[in-house]
């Protein structure tokens, strides 16, 4: 899933982004939140197996100034500017464009305001976009404003240097409704589903799933709250400064640690939760130094 090695110098990080996409549970007299997911192709050069949000890098074509006609202004951090906020307007745009594009592209699932899109409108967009059609020229033909201000930075993480392939990956969340379905592309991605975070991580401790430990942590923070209102008034207080992970030995395994970790350079913890992610067997669980 992951291709580590101390030695690596770092290659510099590609611009990315995320979108977490979560609604109010309606489905069989269910309650409380669910979270969209997609399961990567084995083979996918980077966290292949692994169930990821939708996303990807930032295109060229995502910081075209015609997204300025076609879509809502994003929002603005609520927070004072820190090394994580993302201050040009151009970039935020063109970071959240991507989210959209790549969520249409692994998710057919997209924010538009106003109009509604039908589930197979969006499968419908979502095929002539993989048979080489730009995004842009989807949405204007269709009238449609892809709703940015829908999208709420969430936090920063950067792929740790010892990664052969690093991304510098916004992650944004989004709230649904309760019948949107989504869809996995079966190119990229190999299946989907919408469930609950604490179900999501039970699976992945049963051994069932493969997680990163973005999505981990993320799934985490989502599993404390109740509804998809908690989960966007979550993101007013969100730290947005870099979550750069460092590769450290730990006795007879390694240990991937973040800011506030004893190990880590930045002494200031940027996420809730524990301070490092210890390699167990085949997965990365979540431990505090001294257990």
């Amino acid at each position: 899933m992951l291709d580590l090695d101390a030695s690596r110098k770092g290659a510099t990080a590609r611009d990315a982004a995320t979108l977490v996409l979560v609604r109010d549970a309606g489905a069989g007299g269910a309650s409380g939140l669910e979270v969209f997911c997609v399961e990567r192709h084995k083979k996918s050069g980077f966290l292949g197996g692994a169930v990821v949000f939708p996303g990807g890098k930032l295109d060229e074509p995502d910081r075209d100034p015609a997204w300025l006609a076609l879509a809502t202004r994003p929002r603005t951090p609520r927070l004072p500017a820190g090394a994580g906020a993302i201050e040009d307007d151009d970039t935020r745009r063109a970071l959240a464009v991507a989210a959209c594009r790549e969520t249409l592209e692994e998710a057919a699932l997209l924010p538009v305001a106003g109009d509604r899109l039908t589930h197979d409108d969006l499968l419908g967009l979502r095929a002539r976009l993989a048979a080489g059609e730009s995004f842009r020229a989807l949405i204007e033909e269709r009238g449609l404003r892809v709703d940015l201000a829908a999208l709420h930075p969430f936090a920063r993480w950067v792929t740790p240097i010892a990664e052969a392939r690093r991304f510098d990956a916004r992650f944004f969340l989004a709230a649904v409704s309760a019948d949107d379905r989504g869809a996995h592309d079966e190119r990229e991605t190999t299946s989907s589903f919408w469930a609950a975070p604490a179900e999501i991580v039970r699976r992945f401790v049963a051994g069932e799933i493969q997680l990163a430990p973005p999505t981990h942590r993320t799934l985490e923070i989502l599993a404390t709250l109740a509804s998809a209102r908690e989960a966007l008034a979550w993101t007013d207080s969100a730290c947005l400064d870099p979550i750069c992970p460092a590769l450290v030995r730990q006795g007879d395994t390694m240990a991937l640690v973040l800011p506030g970790d004893p190990e880590h350079d930045v002494r200031e913890s940027r996420v809730p939760g524990a301070s490092r992610f210890v390699l167990r067997g085949e997965r990365w669980l979540p431990e505090n130094l001294g257990g």
